[in-house]
């Protein structure tokens, strides 16, 4: 099981994330995620500065450490064409170290051009032809492309690293999750799910990577960890289908006004009690999922930073 630490682009600017990534390199974290929204899901998380700058800032400040986008959806607000651009170039600063994670999305990131957003069905579709596009534009060459939902004329991308990088496709269920096993290289969850595991492995992932985010309070306070993860992170508690069809943060946070500090606590370990840690990565792994990163739900990150180096992360070595 690899341990890797999860890069919250909803509660960190852009120095702050850098400096947190760094921090995490020299705990020993395997690997980061670093998440690529527009907006964050609630306006107490306060930040969402563009993935991409702050992915160039990290290639050149971290050494060891690699990074994928957890996740960047290529379909709506980005064409794909772009994320192809912003990718490679990515990848030819940070060699062997960056992913491509891809999804289909949410409302809450994409609507923002006035783009109509497409049901789940027709946001896979568009998903499948975003990622031969990409795939085609890494080539390299000149390409053109007619699709159903996508075009290109001429295009060629003249920075492109020595490899391409490989994509992950994120999933919450078994749909998006079999489409994944079929076109990625990798699956990105985010909770220890079965089903969405079993589709991964029957659409043709078997061997092929699975990364789940695995979200935490640690504090050695426990009410203090309670009463901060419910302030951020209340919308833990927006239940499926609506994660990706709210469109505002004022949308999750109306969402989340039900949303009590027990629900938080019940979603996720909350305080001191570092064998919660252990008994949710061991539940991960029964999956057969053998990447874990973990966001950190606090304002300040030292603390954890110092109890994983210390007490978690030793116990993975090698690993």
């Amino acid at each position: 099981m690899k341990i890797g630490y999860a890069l919250s682009s909803e509660e960190f600017g852009p120095k702050d994330l850098v400096a947190n990534a760094k921090r995490a390199e020299e705990a020993g974290f395997a690997f980061a995620g670093i998440s690529d929204h527009f907006h964050p899901w609630l306006d107490s998380q306060g930040h969402s500065p563009m993935v991409w700058s702050v992915l160039g800032a990290l290639a050149v400040t971290t050494d060891r450490m690699p990074f994928f986008t957890g996740v960047t959806c290529p379909m709506i607000r980005t064409h794909p064409a772009i994320v192809a651009h912003a990718a490679a170039t990515t990848a030819a600063m940070m060699p062997g170290r960056f992913i491509l994670g891809l999804g289909t999305g949410e409302a809450l990131n994409e609507h923002i051009l006035a783009d109509r957003w497409p049901a789940a069905p027709e946001r896979r579709e568009m998903l499948e032809e975003a990622i031969e596009v990409i795939q085609m534009l890494w080539e390299g060459g000149s390409q053109s492309h007619r699709g159903t939902h996508y075009r290109l004329e001429n295009a060629r991308l003249y920075t492109l690293p020595d490899e391409a990088p490989p994509i992950y496709v994120a999933a919450s269920g078994p749909a998006t999750a079999e489409l994944a096993g079929r076109i990625a290289d990798g699956l990105i969850t985010t909770s220890p799910d079965a089903e969405v595991v079993e589709a991964f492995r029957k659409g043709g992932g078997e061997g092929k990577p699975v990364v789940a985010q695995m979200t935490v309070a640690y504090d050695e306070d426990e009410a203090r960890a309670r009463r901060t993860a419910h302030r951020i992170w209340a919308n833990a508690g927006v239940p499926g289908q609506l994660s990706q069809d709210l469109p505002t943060p004022k949308h999750f946070e109306q969402a989340s006004e039900r949303v009590t500090e027990d629900d938080i606590a019940e979603a996720m370990p909350c305080g001191p009690d570092l064998d919660r840690h252990l008994e949710l990565i061991a539940e991960h792994e029964k999956l057969g999922i053998d990447q874990v990163y973990v966001h950190q739900i606090s304002p300040d990150q030292g603390p954890f930073f110092e109890i994983y180096e210390k007490e978690v992360l030793p116990r993975f070595a090698g690993s």
